[in-house]
């Protein structure tokens, strides 16, 4: 921690106005699960005095009104919505379920770094902090000499892992396969890892510029807190990569208002009145709560493998469907492709609740009733339970999702793997490997039938939540790590020679 009286006598001796507040640019992508946590962050910033700009699209815009506080500004670029082929108005990958509408909102987020770099270049900030989807981010800030801190919501124990890879040639480059099912143990890691499998090359390529882009920053921010990914993950990549990282998070805590946390993310199809009512008519931790975040869809007869393991579980139930969004009135020989014939008469109400769309997930897992969430594994969603206490059923879906689950259950024992072993990489299209419902129905049974392993894993998600809870409060890891971003970004400001 910066002795704040000494640094400001120094200052002002050598005319330096300490308390001017930075000038900070924040560049999120295009989708919700890197937005939210990036605008929760600017609004840490924010909060402590800082001038904060987003820079989005207009349908992202609109969005963001809804929930960010006033303290932010936000500054509108157009989406490129004519050359990339698409309707005006779907600018976030989380308004699609189709593939190759998600490749063209990915173009078009490319092609926003010409006006972007206008935009920047004639309001020059001191501080840069971009997804590190885009790489030209390091460009920008090197071009106007400032800090650019890169985020992508990964935690730092999934970046280690990536680059314990490749630096051990794990990861696919000149094979001609493009999968190897060998399971092996990652080399040279601070915790005895194993994995199933090499990523796929496309992946493999994809999470090699991932990590190219985040060395070449000033810096990596987290969503996330020290003691979940731990001090000897901390020590091990500041080691191995000369990078120093910044963890900031839980970002979920910043709403303090429980009516803030339902309104997280999109608005909703989802009846907020409607799950939580059903949630207070249910036990302690007797619910699970199944969701699979904004942008994993699967096809209709995973859907349907799925339906059946929460039925024979027999447990109460939240499952969220994103795929069905729009589709309340389908026929029942629609239905009884994804679901067995008379699921819903027999479960929806008294046993379960089923959500066609978004859900208030932080609410959600807030409350007292749920006790297991099935999860893809996002770096969100596994904060999101971490801070309330929640242990998880682990089923990745693509890009870090296998490395976090891996974070989950074999370093912190919190959570079962249900057996998804296939490196995806986007949550769109179909994949070649089924899971079965009995292996669905055993993983949520080992956590929610009792006994003394689902017990311990409790137990170690309450305390390892009241840690996460601590480290944003004043004092704890998060605050102080912020605390000295601020300061570190000030230090670059006042060393910067000036024209």
């Amino acid at each position: 921690m910066v002795d704040r009286d000494r640094q400001k006598n120094i200052s002002e001796m050598e005319g330096v106005e300490v308390d001017r507040p930075l000038k900070i640019h924040f560049i999120p992508y295009l989708a919700s699960g890197h937005m939210i946590p990036l605008c929760d962050i600017a609004t840490l910033f924010a909060s402590h005095g800082q001038q904060v700009t987003i820079i989005t699209t207009p349908s992202n815009v609109e969005t963001l009104t809804k929930s960010l506080p006033s303290i932010l500004t936000l500054h509108t670029v157009d989406f490129p919505s004519e050359q990339v082929d698409l309707p005006k108005g779907i600018e976030s990958m989380s308004s699609t379920t189709d593939p190759i509408t998600s490749w063209k909102i990915h173009n078009g987020a490319m092609l926003l770094h010409g006006p972007i770099d206008d935009f920047v270049v004639n309001n020059p900030p001191d501080c840069i902090i971009a997804d590190s989807s885009y790489s030209w981010g390091n460009d920008l800030a090197r071009k106007l000499q400032v800090p650019n801190f890169t985020f992508n919501g990964s935690s730092l124990f999934a970046v280690s892992l990536m680059e314990s890879l490749r630096k051990n040639n794990l990861l696919h480059t000149n094979s001609d396969s493009d999968s190897d099912s060998s399971s092996y143990v990652v080399p040279n890691f601070p915790h005895r890892i194993t994995m199933c499998s090499k990523p796929s090359k496309v992946l493999s390529k994809f999470i090699g510029l991932m990590l190219d882009t985040v060395f070449k920053s000033t810096g990596y921010i987290i969503n996330n807190f020290v003691e979940l990914d731990g001090e000897e993950c901390v020590q091990h990549y500041e080691k191995t990569t000369g990078h120093k990282a910044w963890h900031l998070g839980p970002t979920s805590f910043i709403q303090k208002n429980i009516q803030e946390k339902a309104g997280r993310g999109n608005e909703g199809a989802a009846s907020e009145h409607e799950s939580l009512s059903w949630l207070n008519s249910q036990q302690v931790n007797s619910v699970v709560y199944i969701c699979f975040g904004s942008i994993n869809h699967f096809f209709d007869k995973q859907l349907y493998e799925i339906a059946c393991a929460v039925e024979g579980m027999g447990h109460p139930f939240i499952w969220v469907v994103p795929e069905k969004r729009g589709k309340e009135d389908e026929t029942e020989e629609e239905k009884e492709k994804w679901m067995p014939k008379g699921f819903e008469e027999r479960n929806i109400g008294k046993k379960g609740l089923i959500i066609r769309g978004w859900a208030p997930q932080v609410k959600i897992l807030s409350h007292p009733a749920v006790g297991g969430f099935m999860t893809h594994c996002g770096g969100n969603s596994i904060v999101e339970a971490v801070g309330a206490g929640v242990p998880m059923i682990t089923w990745p879906c693509h890009g870090d999702h296998l490395f976090n689950e891996k974070l989950i259950t074999q370093v912190r024992g919190i959570g079962v793997e249900v057996g998804a072993t296939e490196w995806c990489t986007n949550g769109n299209g179909e994949r070649k490997k089924l899971v079965g419902r009995d292996g669905i129905e055993k993983a949520m049974r080992r956590l929610m039938d009792g006994g003394y392993e689902a017990e311990n894993m409790r137990l170690r998600a309450r305390e390892i939540g009241e840690k996460a809870r601590r480290a944003v409060q004043e004092g704890g890891s998060s605050h102080n790590n912020l605390l000295s971003l601020i300061d570190e970004i000030k230090r670059f400001r006042d060393c910067k020679p000036h024209d």
